[in-house]
């Protein structure tokens, strides 16, 4: 196993109420490519030529749901986390 750091929700810690979440993908893919998701997240592509995704997630079936669209369409997804906001 490698030494990545990944966030694990527990069962006992489900999620309970939205939490804004960021998923990486490869490669810079356009909001017509992603029209799907493009309500419900900002898209941007990152200095690494990937594309950033930030947006609402309500509930894990909403988040497998999202990890689904992107998987049929053959999307690779580089990470998924929880964003850390900053506020003003």
């Amino acid at each position: 196993m490698g030494e990545d750091d990944h966030t694990v929700i527990p069962d006992d810690e489900a999620m309970n109420e939205p939490i804004t979440y960021e998923i990486v993908i490869r490669g810079q893919a356009s909001e017509r490519f992603l029209a799907r998701l493009s309500d419900d997240f900002s898209i941007e592509p990152t200095a690494g030529r990937n594309t950033r995704l930030v947006g609402t997630i309500r509930d894990s079936a909403h988040l497998h749901g999202v990890i689904n669209q992107l998987t049929s369409l053959a999307i690779e997804i580089v990470s998924i986390a929880p964003a850390h906001l900053e506020s003003s």
